[in-house]
């Protein structure tokens, strides 16, 4: 396991939290960790998922609501025309 200090979760954008969450499970499919140190990157790799969903999550919602203001809009022009 690498000794570089790790960023608090909640800083990371979707991308380094994914790609830090590859390198997790990358590490952790060599085998050639401790046990202890298998568990450390066990417990980050579900938080860097949880982080990545909580991304995804938030971005669905903001499509669905540019969705539903276009469609609002485009209804709203053709209801004056």
């Amino acid at each position: 396991m690498d000794t570089m200090p790790t960023p608090e979760i909640s800083a990371l954008s979707y991308e380094e939290a994914r790609d830090e969450l590859v390198r997790v499970v990358t590490e952790l499919e060599q085998g050639s960790t401790t046990l202890e140190e298998s568990i450390a990157l066990w417990e980050r790799g579900e938080a860097l998922a949880r982080h990545c969903e909580e991304w995804l999550i938030g971005a669905k919602a903001r499509l669905d609501a540019a969705r539903a203001g276009a469609t609002a809009g485009a209804r709203s022009v053709s209801e004056t025309e």
